[in-house]
């Protein structure tokens, strides 16, 4: 029998907004002592997963004020946009690995990530699984457990769907330089990021010392606008990729959180900065197919127009 997951109570949902609504100054203030408390509690063993996007650069030059010398870790996924690897070489002192699985195998083997984790997990179930109680608990139950009804369309499609590509090709080699150097992370993730990590962090607050896999994010009540706030006021240097356009650099050809996106959508701008790219992501890896089955447009037609 499937746990049930904790959920926030009325105080950590009002703790929560108050953080959110704090100066940068007070932010500051917090999260460099949250910093402090988890570099102490762990005996200096840490390290910052510095992915080269906009909120893990903060990360770094707040943990460096208090640590010049911490490492910074980036899994180079083979997803990431040239301009964020160019940074991200240009950064001193951040170790590059990577995972034993490419993209292209994971899909093949797994499926795509698409809509969201929770959706991607609940599509992959119902196909996969054994337990005909908990199928029918994802097709027909109540609540958040349920798969919403205008996705159950994709149950019988004929592309593979998972949520496995973040484990694959981010998690499982973190969890990988964990244990082998007996580190554990500073993450620069944001309870604005997602539901599901507004819920996390309401939960386990910034430092989660519990669970196999302890992580510190002392960012965790930022918002977008106090990232922007901290570049401008420290002149912190950033990837030129947001100066192209682009809100979030995450992996170049991930489809979570896509349905959400208006014009243009990740696809529309990837055609314009990175032409090649966008066609292999259309023709190799299939994804103008996907695409379609979501009724999302992956192609710019102004765009096209003017070209």
């Amino acid at each position: 029998m499937r746990k049930a997951t904790p959920q926030p109570t009325r105080a950590q949902r009002a703790m929560l907004r108050l953080k959110q609504g704090l100066s940068l100054e007070d932010k500051e203030a917090l999260s460099l002592e949250r910093i402090g408390e988890w570099y102490e509690g762990q005996g200096g063993k840490v390290y910052v997963a510095f992915s080269g996007g906009k909120d893990s650069t903060v990360l770094l030059h707040m943990v460096r004020r208090l640590y010049p010398d911490m490492k910074g870790i980036f899994v180079d996924t083979g997803l990431e946009y040239p301009e964020i690897k160019a940074f991200v070489k240009a950064t001193e002192n951040v170790e590059i690995i990577r995972p034993e699985k490419t993209f292209l195998q994971v899909i093949r083997e797994y499926g795509y990530p698409i809509i969201s984790k929770d959706i991607a997990a609940k599509i992959f179930s119902i196909r996969h699984t054994k337990s005909e109680k908990f199928k029918y608990n994802l097709l027909h139950g109540e609540g958040a457990q349920k798969l919403p009804e205008r996705y159950k369309y994709l149950i019988d499609s004929d592309i593979p769907i998972s949520r496995m590509c973040c484990y694959h090709l981010k998690k499982r080699p973190s969890f990988r330089y964990q244990k082998e150097s007996g580190c554990v992370p500073f993450v620069g993730t944001m309870a604005s990021d997602s539901q599901m990590r507004e819920k996390n962090y309401m939960i386990t607050g910034c430092n989660n010392w519990s669970g196999q896999h302890p992580l510190s994010m002392p960012l965790g009540f930022w918002l977008e606008k106090d990232i922007w706030a901290y570049i401008e006021k420290y002149r912190v240097p950033y990837s030129k990729i947001y100066d192209m356009g682009y809100r979030r650099t995450g992996c170049i050809f991930c489809m979570f959180g896509i349905m959400a996106e208006g014009y243009p959508n990740r696809f529309q701008l990837l055609q314009k900065s990175h032409p090649q790219l966008h066609k292999y992501a259309m023709e190799k890896l299939g994804l103008e197919h996907v695409c379609e089955l979501l009724g999302i447009k992956p192609y710019d037609e102004l765009f096209i127009k003017n070209d």
